[in-house]
């Protein structure tokens, strides 16, 4: 070989990164076993990024739920004492204390942006669960009746409330 042609190789740099990745290492590696390897090492990146988000999740849930646990326990204090008061036959203390435990609790699930649903109206499947239909003089579709009381936090509907709905009027008939 002439020295041109050996000046001419060492002068001459790498056209791409895996090439560059190739001639640092040492490794006269074809680009297609060095590209492979560049996937599989992304790959594994990615793979640890999920476990990583994964469990930065659960740690903001287990944090979430510490902190409603902790007000929550004040009010399981005041029903352990309506209970203490039950046990003594005081009804009028039994009273005070389930509706204090009732105001305390709306109060706190109020405070974290829960609320109830508005059944008054017409019939929303979004938020309403219809048990029965009923005849009736009211407007067909409308809410007669709530079962159970539903609730949303936010936009998300947590339990739908359960409610009877006026169904066409009674045949005249009978």
């Amino acid at each position: 070989m002439s020295e041109f042609a050996q000046e001419d190789e060492t002068v001459r740099e790498p056209a791409d990164e895996t090439e560059q990745e190739t001639v640092e290492s040492g490794n006269e590696q074809d680009p297609v076993a060095a590209l492979e390897d560049r996937l599989l090492r992304l790959a594994a990146d990615f793979e640890n990024f999920k476990k990583r988000v994964a469990r930065e999740r659960a740690e903001y849930v287990t944090l979430a739920n510490e902190r409603l646990i902790g007000e929550l326990l004040p009010i399981l204090d005041d029903l352990e004492r309506a209970l203490v008061a039950a046990a003594q036959h005081e009804e009028a203390k039994l009273e005070e204390g389930v509706a204090l435990v009732h105001r305390s609790l709306a109060q706190l699930l109020e405070r974290h942006g829960v609320e109830a649903i508005e059944t008054d109206g017409m019939f929303d499947p979004h938020v309403h669960e219809a048990l029965m239909a009923q005849p009736s003089e009211a407007a067909e579709g409308s809410v007669l009746d709530v079962v159970q009381k539903g609730y949303k936090l936010g936009d998300r509907v947590v339990r739908p409330a359960r409610v009877v709905v006026a169904g066409p009027p009674a045949p005249a008939g009978d």
